[in-house]
């Protein structure tokens, strides 16, 4: 290729799909235009168009999720980077790799404040793990291969590539594409380890708190020998990033999301062991209430940090304690039979689990109904669980599009809250345009029911006029099978278990995107 010269942009794509970033989800404006371009002239490439940035970079999070591997976003300047920052914070949280391509104006445009012109670089860094400019088109390669290796990098993260639009237009050298070799995960800290293991034979409580690898089948079961060992007692993250799950896994509660039940979930506790997660902390502050949930003589041992190798961590554990001959407690196959009846949260739960194909995905922002939810599919087929990992709303239906895209061949289900659904119920749209194979589930309840559940713990016991009104979804009710419709997803409404029911069964047996509206 020696005396070939090519635009930069097509240095990007080429660097991109060469390492394996093959799929971008694409909101794409004039200054990324060259950029959407090039990635026709790469054969393997693949652009999915999002309606809204937001639903790109929540996208890229699933698809991040179930491959391990990162996706591109391609997003349009800074104003279009806001858009997407809900869930570049989601992400971020969740310690998945992902490249951020955004746009900017021409580096000798931006001197003239054109009204698109902003900050990108300041935008990007609060959720960003790593961001760079491009200069020129000479430094694409370099830079972009840089990114990779930034999202590849434990724990992982958001790389933010910023490129001028004549970064991807000017002409440069073309080479070879610069191959990135994903670094190797941190060791375990050796004296958390032996401090961890002494701990656990101590015979005093002690909890585990997993997240990252230590949630995949192997990690649970590792974790699982260890539990049954000791006594020592698990949880997964309350915003874990994904669980494998349901028959022949170990059975894991979410650590508790309500402040109490944190507290709780501790008492007693003298020491906490972190594999692969952070210490447990409330999600909020509260008067009269503490920041840190474990008692105050609980000793917080950090064996495997995020980004840590946390399956070298457990393994270690389980010979330090003796629970190698242990044999793994595995959760037996035990669907129930599906509902009837009145339509809750509940008997959503149980008919899900009851009907959920082996395999499936389930995509979890059901915000106050996912506790019910949960833990009724202990027992359903093996599957995994993706969850909303920081808390900003909006995540559920772009994550399962990136779910879908990444494993074609795989059922994903949401679990979706109406409230948070509307953040981003442009991602049916894409579904649609895909043939994504997603089944969403909104739970039509009217209302920000965890809102009203936090006015109370707030001391609020009685909503006035303004309270009611802001936390309230009525006057006029959503009508979501009319949302989908206009969006190209077939759906319908289940007022009762039995309509509930059909309704699951019909769209578990179809190819495609299908929405039900749970009216409970």
């Amino acid at each position: 290729m020696t005396g070939v010269k090519i635009p930069g942009a097509e240095i990007l794509v080429r660097t991109l799909v060469a390492n394996g970033v093959d799929t971008c989800f694409a909101n794409p404006g004039t200054s990324e235009l060259h950029a959407l371009a090039a990635f026709d002239s790469m054969p393997g490439a693949r652009c999915v168009p999002t309606l809204f940035e937001g639903v790109a970079t929540g996208a890229a999070d699933g698809y991040a999720r179930m491959t391990d591997r990162p996706a591109a976003t391609l997003l349009h300047l800074g104003p279009g980077l806001a858009n997407g920052l809900a869930n570049l914070h989601n992400a971020r949280r969740a310690c998945v790799p992902m490249v951020n391509i955004v746009g900017d104006h021409a580096t000798w445009h931006r001197g003239v404040d054109a009204p698109l012109t902003s900050d990108v670089e300041g935008l990007a860094k609060p959720m960003s793990a790593w961001v760079r400019t491009v200069p020129d088109a000479a430094s694409v390669a370099a830079d972009t291969a840089e990114a990779i290796r930034a999202a590849l990098t434990p724990p992982c993260g958001v790389s933010t590539l910023i490129l001028p639009s004549d970064s991807s237009w000017d002409d440069t050298a073309a080479t070879d594409p610069i191959i990135v070799e994903p670094p190797a995960p941190i060791a375990p800290d050796a004296g958390a380890l032996r401090a961890a293991a002494d701990a656990l034979s101590s015979g005093e409580r002690v909890v585990v708190l997993l997240n990252g690898r230590a949630t995949r089948a192997e990690g649970l079961a590792l974790a699982g020998r260890i539990a049954a060992a000791t006594g020592a007692k698990l949880y997964a993250h309350t915003g874990a990033t994904r669980i494998e799950r349901g028959a022949g896994r170990v059975t894991v509660e979410r650590f508790p999301y309500p402040i109490d039940l944190g507290i709780a979930a501790l008492a007693g506790a003298k020491h906490v062991v972190l594999i692969g997660s952070g210490e447990p902390v409330g999600f909020f502050g509260y008067p009269d209430k503490p920041s840190r949930l474990a008692p105050e003589d609980c000793r917080i041992h950090t064996v495997a940090p995020p980004g840590a190798d946390a399956l070298a961590a457990l393994r270690w554990l389980v010979e330090a304690v003796g629970a190698a001959g242990t044999p793994v407690p595995a959760q037996p196959l035990a669907p129930p039979t599906p509902a009837t009846g009145s339509l809750t949260a509940d008997s959503v739960g149980q008919s899900l689990a009851a009907l959920l194909p082996e395999g499936a995905i389930v995509v979890d922002e059901g915000i106050s109904s996912s506790p019910m939810v949960y833990t009724a599919c202990a027992g359903a087929r093996p599957h995994d669980w993706l969850t909303i990992t920081g808390g900003a709303i909006g995540i559920g239906m772009p994550l399962a599009l990136g779910a879908a895209i990444a494993c074609p061949d795989r059922k994903v289900v949401t679990v979706q809250a109406d409230g948070s659904g509307m953040y981003t119920l442009q991602a049916l749209w894409s579904q649609a345009r895909e043939n994504a194979d997603v089944v969403t589930i909104i739970f039509a309840n009217r209302r920000y029911g965890i809102l009203q559940w936090e006015l109370g713990n707030l001391g609020f016991r009685d909503m006035g006029p303004n309270a009611r009104n802001c936390t309230e979804l009525g006057r006029p009710d959503l009508d979501w099978v009319a949302l989908a419709r206009g969006m190209g997803v077939e759906g319908g409404q289940a007022t009762d278990a039995e309509s509930f029911n059909r309704l699951l069964t019909a769209a578990f047996a179809r190819k495609g995107p299908f929405l039900i509206e749970a009216v409970i």
